[in-house]
């Protein structure tokens, strides 16, 4: 049985560098041909990583290719997924990987016919931090979780991307762009969610571009970029998220959980590292374990310094699961309950009233200390 994966890309915008940086520290995966609707794109991320440039069309018929990573716009996709599985092929997607519930159930359907796997971003949860609070959520360091707050706000995105549009068009907004970190790793601590509630806005009509190459340039906004929703989890708990893209400044904390026997400090879920928390009733650090997580270690300078990015984890996971025949952390039972959750926040916001979810799924698989070094390629990247 083969050991690696034939990987190509659709889609050569700002993520797939991250995507081709880090895919071969990963065992079982190897990024062999990339393709987008403009040639020159996928011409120049080729040249970039030492890869082949097709056509979409070629890549979904080259036979060295077993798994397609969308990474297309989100408004489409569903389309490109579903393309990649009726060619046979398996598919890991970026976040949001279907827009409805009903998307995600027919690529589930196309993708039983065929005997493949589908997979879903994000996969940050699998980092060393958010697996040590998965660690000590089991191990009753916690107690039962009764509630928690999350919240992920900024000024939004037109600030840096050269091309910010797709952030404030349907697909787009705080909740389908970012809520998939938090809501993701709240499923994978506390488990499914049953019903939400939610109050939505859109404060700003109008957002100035103030990037380049295209500062001055006006976006109309057509979805909410203000939202504040209640989550209840199947095991009682309720938990406060508010997700916005009009707030200049803040003093919370990505997210907190609390339990019977204490509380819970998790850091930002769109990061694999940070520093986790774990505060007894009187206000007291309490002591961690040893956690020597590999997918915990910094390994990229950014702004805010050495941090750790592991991005391709959950798409090495997938591969390494197909070939050992075991579930995928990042799976589309998963996922589409996330999708379930992040849509059912932008009906209630719109409706005004609590929608129950029509999915639930199981909490994926933690990923310990072996098993997460087992992930990475021992040969030198």
């Amino acid at each position: 049985m083969t050991k690696i994966l034939g990987v190509g890309i659709i889609g050569c915008g700002n993520i797939s560098t991250s995507y081709l940086k880090l895919a071969p520290l990963f065992r079982g995966i190897e990024v062999r041909a990339c393709a987008d609707i403009n040639p020159e794109a996928a011409s120049a991320r080729a040249a970039e990583y030492g890869i082949r440039a097709e056509s979409v069309e070629d890549l979904l018929a080259a036979d060295d290719i077993d798994m397609i990573v969308n990474l297309t716009v989100p408004a489409v996709h569903y389309a490109v997924s579903a393309q990649a599985l009726d060619a046979g092929k398996h598919v890991y997607s970026e976040k949001p990987f279907v827009l409805s519930v009903a998307e995600g159930r027919d690529l589930a359907e196309r993708a039983a016919k065929k005997g493949l796997r589908v997979g879903s971003a994000p996969d940050t949860f699998l980092g060393g931090a958010h697996q040590l609070a998965r660690h000590l959520v089991e191990d009753g360091s916690v107690g039962r979780i009764t509630g928690g707050t999350c919240h992920v706000l900024s000024p939004g995105m037109e600030h840096w991307h050269p091309n910010p549009d797709f952030f404030f068009k349907p697909g787009g907004g705080p909740v389908l762009d970012l809520g998939p970190y938090y809501i993701s790793n709240l499923v994978q601590l506390i488990g499914p969610v049953v019903r939400v509630g939610a109050m939505s806005s859109i404060p700003s009509p109008e957002r100035k571009i103030t990037s380049e190459p295209r500062n001055g340039e006006m976006i109309t906004v057509e979805t909410p970029t203000t939202i504040h929703a209640l989550l209840e989890f199947a095991n009682g708990a309720v938990v406060t998220l508010g997700a916005s893209w009009d707030v200049k400044a803040h003093g919370h904390r990505p997210m907190e959980l609390y339990g019977t026997d204490a509380s819970l400090v998790v850091p930002d879920p769109n990061f694999f590292g940070g520093k986790v928390e774990l505060i007894g009733q009187g206000g007291e650090a309490r002591a961690l374990p040893e956690w020597d997580h590999a997918l915990g270690v910094p390994n990229q300078q950014h702004n805010q310094g050495m941090m750790a990015n592991y991005r391709t984890a959950g798409l090495a996971d997938m591969a390494l699961a197909i070939l050992e025949n075991r579930s995928h952390r990042c799976s589309l039972e998963f996922a589409l309950h996330v999708v379930d959750v992040m849509t059912a926040i932008l009906h209630s916001g719109e409706s005004g009233e609590f929608i129950r979810l029509t999915t639930s799924c199981e909490q994926p698989a933690s990923l310990g200390i072996e098993e997460a070094a087992a992930l990475l390629n021992t040969k030198d990247v």
